[in-house]
Formats: structure tokens, C-alpha cells, sequence
């Protein structure tokens, strides 16, 4: 069964803010357009490596 739009919305929330955490960048639920281009970059940046590793790690 494929999974409910709002839950993969939360999940991906989830996802980010643990990324901001990571990488030292204080991200509030909701709006966050006071960010630095620099901190919104961190956040993604972060996430697409942590992407990286899970697939490199299930595909081995």
C-alpha cells in the first residue's frame, strides 16, 4: 500500500529539520525566509548527501 501524501510530507519535514540540526542551522516549523542562501544550501546539501549514504548502503 503506498503511503498517504501528508505522511510523506511529514516524513520529508522530519527529514529536514534533522538535516538542519546537523549542520547547525536553527529551521522553525513553517516559515523560514529569513534563512541565508549559505544556510538554505546547508540544509540541502546535507540531505542530499545523507540520501546518498542510505542508498549506497542498501545497495551493497
Amino acid at each position: 500500500m503506498a503511503k498517504s501524501k501528508n505522511s510523506r510530507t511529514a516524513g520529508l519535514e522530519n527529514f529536514k529539520m534533522e538535516a538542519a540540526r546537523e549542520v547547525g542551522v536553527n529551521l522553525e516549523s513553517g516559515y523560514n525566509g529569513d534563512l541565508t542562501s549559505k544556510q538554505a544550501g546547508s540544509i540541502g546539501g546535507q540531505m542530499v548527501k545523507k540520501m546518498i549514504e542510505s542508498y549506497e548502503n542498501n545497495n551493497r
